[in-house]
């Protein structure tokens, strides 16, 4: 007996503008939820030079300097808090999730060697890519996905 499990093409649909309004955006911070917002904000200092701005009170919410665009560690509990549900865990098991940080240096097999011995796990050791850059990636103790990357 044979089953066929094609299905219909789906209707095309064009989606018009929900206002006709617009504006302009700006990336402010990047925010990794972590269990220790404190801990994740040291070991980034530590191992990539990277400079605290401020650990908020009851250490919920940590900040870094890293330009213009802010990369923050919040607490789970914090996601628990701003919406139902909160965010996924990010685990150090499988594949990570669906975002990297890039941390961007003229050195990557030198970032990517200090990486691996403050704790992080290799996922693609330093190779050059089409577009002239070299890339590493790695996963951090907290479970973030890292790209070591050159400038682009």
């Amino acid at each position: 007996m044979a089953v066929s499990y094609k299905t219909g093409r789906a209707p095309s649909a064009t989606i018009g503008a929900m206002t006709d309004q617009s504006i302009t955006m700006s990336l402010g911070w990047v925010i990794v939820y972590v269990d220790d917002p404190a801990a994740a904000t040291d070991f980034y200092v530590r191992t990539f030079g990277l400079t605290s701005e401020f650990v908020a009170p009851g250490g919920t919410y940590a900040q870094l300097d890293t330009g213009s665009t802010k990369l923050a560690f919040a607490a789970y509990s914090l996601g628990n808090d701003n919406f139902p549900g909160g965010v996924r865990r990010a685990g150090t098991e499988g594949p990570p999730h669906n975002v990297e940080v890039v941390l961007v240096h003229e050195d990557v097999d030198t970032a990517y060697v200090i990486a691996l011995a403050a704790g992080c796990e290799s996922l693609a050791a330093p190779e050059d890519k089409p577009q002239g850059q070299r890339v590493a990636f790695v996963r951090d103790p907290f479970g973030t996905l890292l790209e070591l990357a050159t400038p682009l």
